[in-house]
Order: structure tokens, then C-alpha cells, then sequence
């Protein structure tokens, strides 16, 4: 091997070179050792400021190194220093191999800063080249290890990919949507799990805690890439398959890939978030999340700091406490109590009004809850509604309505007997945030009856109905929960039709032609 040339790998290449030039050098290197020191050019070129030039050469190390590594002609052991290993007593061989091994970790650590480039072409093609040689490293391991009694797997060529890929500066959502197609491999996606929590705790812990809205985002965005299997027997797909004591491996258990899951975002939600990625994390959370967890209660404390949000982020967070409720057995007795505060004057002009009362109507839609819950809703509804717009109450109304349905016990607060003690004053408390110290039962919903004289004919409408014994059948709110105040001045723009009834089975086309007619049979028109 000739002797090593001392050049400066971090120095600009403004030499021009085609392709073609690569494809001849990384030829010349894997044909002969002699020409080993050529493959500082390929080093050079490796950090042009041309993008094209950058795309080229990462091909050409890609094909390189992936060889070399196939071949087994990268040291393999503890590194030496290079100066060490010119001094020390090598072979020949070993020199080479000592020689190559560190021109490989040069190319790795470029292609790590790479994934920091401003062109996404450029981040794409650097991913590609370091998964395949993760994918090498794995099939034959940097590591002198007895591999009987170990796991093979490129944990520190993975870890410095996820590092360099959760950028603090930059939004890597294109590279990480590419990055998808190594997650579903299971062993990749075991440990970039762990990787992603080791990450997580290191960044938040030197930032004190304080929010990093774009390193969280892309955080977010990765994990929200991460699909998890239902079964262990779709555990299938490796990077890198172990030749011995396979099932023992924790990559290629569901349970272990269910804790790091869990641990991983469990370790990602205990720190502040921005407060649009709280909606973003409690939309999918019922459905890509707690499904996967070992323990789905555990995100109490998450679902807890998330009402203190308040306004939509309040209602996502009980509708998560409402499924752990009701699929996990969670016992959480405030949950009502945090709903029913929720019932603000605001709650009829916000954007996620037709979402609050769908969900509203979930929640209370058990026939075992306590009357005196149930009246302290309906109560506070009725009370709202006096100031609420028409197309809020055409909601309010029938949502009413239903809980006086399924609770026949509420029925007193429609009709109470009157006596010598007449009620002069409303003992409902308005001001009490806990219903069941609202007095709601002794009180009536006299604000209904001031809404027969409301303005609104449809609303005037609604509220006559509490005149006559309700029907058994419940109103369906789906229908007006996303009317708009547009909508239903069309309605009241648009002219009545008439309704046509039909008055013959068959529709006469002609006179006396009609089929059985007998005036047709005898007569005709001249």
C-alpha cells in the first residue's frame, strides 16, 4: 500500500468532475490497495457547495464503502490512532484495513453533517447511503464480539441518524416522511424508539424544560411515523435477522416494542409542548396511541396538564380521559366536574362548537348517571341559552331535550306544583363549579319558557315543545350541530314547496289513453 498522503479532508473541492471520474476512482480503489490514498479526492468532493456534485459522490462512497464492508477490509476491533498504527507493529494488511476504517467513519461524519443541507434532495440521498451502510455494518459487524453471546445491530450509526434528523433549527418533516420506509423494519423501529426518548430527555433537560416548538415538531413528527404491529406475528421484517437466539431478542418481542412505545412518548409528553401540538397529539391519541401502550392509563397525568390548557385542548383532553374511562377503567370522579365548567357563554362562538357538543353528547349519554348531574347540566344549558345566538340554540334546545329523555326523573325541573311557597328567587348557583352544590334539582327551566317569545320563529319553535309531553324518541342534533347563521338565513329565504301528493298509481300521460280506462275504450276526443 503506498504511503498515506497527509491531506485536509475538511478543505473545499473546486475541482470539476463528472460522474463518470468517480465511477473510475472507486473502481481503481476496490481493484488495488495501491491507489487507497485516491480515496481522499472522493473525500474532498464530498463537501462541494454543488448540490449535484454532492448527490454524485454520495453515490460513489455509498458503492465504495458498502464493498469495502462486504469484503471485510475495514478494521474491525477498537480503532488505533492513525499515527499509532504507523508506528505500531501492524501488518501490512492491518494498516490497510486501519487506513480504510478511518477514511469511512470521515465519510460517515460528512454525511451526518449533510443531513443538515438546505436542499432535501441532497438530506435524502445522505439518509439513503447511511441506512445501507447501518444495513452492512449490521451483516457484518465493526465489533470484535462474540456474536453467539451478543445482538448485532448498528445502534451507534442509527443513534447519530436520529440525532442529526431531530433538528432544533430546521423542519425535517420531508426527510423523516422518507425515513418511514426504514421504521417499518422491526428492529430499526425498536431502537429508534429508544433513541428518540434518549434524545428527547437530553435536549429538554439542557433547555430546562422550555418549549423548542420546531425540535418538538419534528420529534412529533417521527414518533407520528412510527407504526406498531397488533401482532408478534407480524414481527417479520429485520434489518438485520440474528443467526442465533433470534426469539430472544427484544426487537423481536411485541411486548418489548409496546414499552419502548409507551416509554417513548410517555418520555416526549412530560415536558410543555406548544399549545397547537397538544391538539395535534390529543386528535390522534385514542387512536394511534393508547391502543399501543402497555398501560394506557399512564397518560392521566398528560390528559390532566392538557385541560389546564383550556378552550379546544380542554374538551380533546377529556374526550381522552373518556376513553380510558370507558375502555381502560380508569377511575377519574372529576371528569364530569372539568366538563361541566367547560359550559361557558364562549362555548357557542368558538370554532370547535359542533365538536363540544358531539362529544358533550357522548359523555352524557349513560342512563346511570346521577339526576342530580344530569339537572345541573341541563340547568346551566337553559341558563346559557338566554344570551346564546339562534343557530346555538336550535343545538341547545334538543340537547336538553334528550337529557330529560334518558333521565325521566329530570322531568320535575319542566313541571313543579305550585304551592303557598312560591319561588321568588332561582336557587340555582350559577357561580359554583361543582354540580352537585348547584342546587340544580330545586330549581326549574324557566329560561325555555322565555324562549317561546324569542325573536327567531324556529327558535320560538323549539321552545313551545316543552308545552307537550316529550316524545320517547330522541332528537338527532347531528344535523344542526355545523349549521352557520348563513345557513339558516337561506333556509328562511328560500320559498316553501309545496309538497305533491300522489293521487293516481299510474301518472296519466294523456286524456282517456290511461291503461283500464273505460271512458278510453268507448270514447275518444274528435
Amino acid at each position: 500500500m503506498a504511503p498515506a498522503k497527509k491531506r485536509n479532508v475538511s478543505s473545499k473541492a473546486n475541482v470539476k468532475k463528472t460522474k463518470i471520474d468517480f465511477e473510475s476512482i472507486v473502481e481503481r480503489i476496490l481493484e488495488s490497495r495501491k491507489h487507497a490514498n485516491d480515496v481522499f479526492d472522493v473525500l474532498e468532493f464530498l463537501q462541494s457547495e454543488k448540490e449535484k456534485d454532492v448527490i454524485c459522490v454520495v453515490d460513489a462512497c455509498c458503492e465504495l464503502f458498502c464493498t469495502l464492508l462486504k469484503r471485510r477490509d475495514l478494521f474491525i476491533g477498537k480503532l488505533p490512532g492513525e499515527d499509532e498504527a504507523i508506528k505500531g507493529e501492524h501488518s501490512p494488511d492491518e494498516k490497510y484495513k486501519i487506513f480504510m476504517r478511518h477514511r469511512y467513519n470521515n465519510c460517515v461524519e460528512i454525511l451526518l453533517e449533510h443531513l443538515h443541507h438546505e436542499t432535501h434532495e441532497v438530506k435524502e440521498s445522505v439518509l439513503c447511503c447511511l441506512m445501507k451502510f447501518a444495513a452492512e455494518q449490521g451483516l457484518h459487524p465493526l465489533e470484535d464480539l462474540d456474536w453467539s453471546e451478543y445482538f448485532s445491530f448498528p445502534r451507534e450509526l442509527i443513534q447519530a441518524v436520529v440525532h442529526n434528523i431531530l433538528s432544533q433549527s430546521s423542519d425535517n418533516s420531508l426527510l423523516i416522511s422518507r425515513f418511514q420506509e426504514f421504521l417499518e423494519m422491526e428492529d430499526v423501529r425498536y431502537y429508534v424508539m429508544s433513541f428518540i426518548r434518549e434524545n428527547v430527555a437530553t435536549v429538554m433537560n439542557k433547555s430546562k424544560g422550555a418549549v423548542l416548538p420546531v425540535y418538538q415538531s419534528n420529534v412529533f413528527t417521527l414518533m407520528l411515523n412510527i407504526n406498531m404491529p397488533s401482532q408478534e406475528s407480524e414481527l417479520t421484517n429485520f434489518m438485520v435477522k440474528q443467526e442465533t437466539k433470534h426469539e430472544d431478542w427484544k426487537a423481536a418481542k411485541l411486548h418489548d416494542h409496546k414499552r419502548a412505545f409507551e416509554r417513548m412518548w410517555l418520555g416526549f409528553l412530560k415536558y410543555k409542548l406548544p399549545n397547537s401540538m397538544y391538539k395535534k397529539v390529543l386528535v390522534v391519541l385514542h387512536d394511534s396511541i393508547l391502543p399501543h401502550m402497555s398501560k394506557p392509563t399512564l397518560m392521566i397525568d398528560f390528559l390532566t396538564a392538557a385541560y389546564d390548557v383550556g378552550g379546544a385542548i380542554s374538551l380533546l383532553a377529556l374526550n381522552g380521559l373518556f376513553v380510558l374511562i370507558h375502555q381502560h377503567n380508569l377511575d377519574y370522579p372529576d371528569f364530569y366536574k372539568k366538563l361541566y365548567n367547560l359550559l361557558e357563554p364562549s362555548v357557542f362562538h368558538v370554532k370547535y362548537r359542533a365538536r363540544f357538543f358531539h362529544l358533550a353528547n357522548l359523555f352524557l349519554s349513560s342512563s346511570h348517571l346521577p339526576v342530580y348531574l344530569v339537572a345541573a347540566f341541563a340547568k346551566r344549558l337553559a341558563r346559557l341559552a338566554l344570551t346564546a345566538p339562534p343557530t346555538a340554540l336550535l343545538i341547545v334546545l334538543p340537547f336538553i331535550y334528550n337529557l330529560i329523555r334518558r333521565h325521566p326523573s329530570c322531568r320535575v325541573l319542566i313541571h313543579k306544583p305550585s304551592s303557598e311557597d312560591e319561588l321568588l328567587k332561582d336557587p340555582y348557583v350559577m357561580e359554583e363549579v361543582d354540580p352537585a352544590l348547584c342546587h340544580a334539582l330545586e330549581s326549574s327551566l324557566w329560561e325555555i319558557k322565555t324562549l317561546q317569545k324569542h325573536y327567531h320563529p324556529y327558535v320560538a319553535k323549539a321552545a313551545m315543545l316543552i308545552n307537550t309531553p316529550l316524545s320517547e324518541q330522541e332528537d338527532d342534533i347531528s344535523e344542526v350541530l355545523e349549521m352557520t347563521s348563513y345557513e339558516l338565513m337561506e333556509r328562511d329565504l328560500k320559498p316553501t314547496q309545496s309538497k305533491s301528493f300522489p293521487l293516481e298509481f299510474e301518472t296519466a300521460a294523456h286524456l282517456l289513453e290511461g291503461r283500464g280506462e273505460v271512458l278510453g275504450q268507448h270514447f275518444c276526443l274528435a
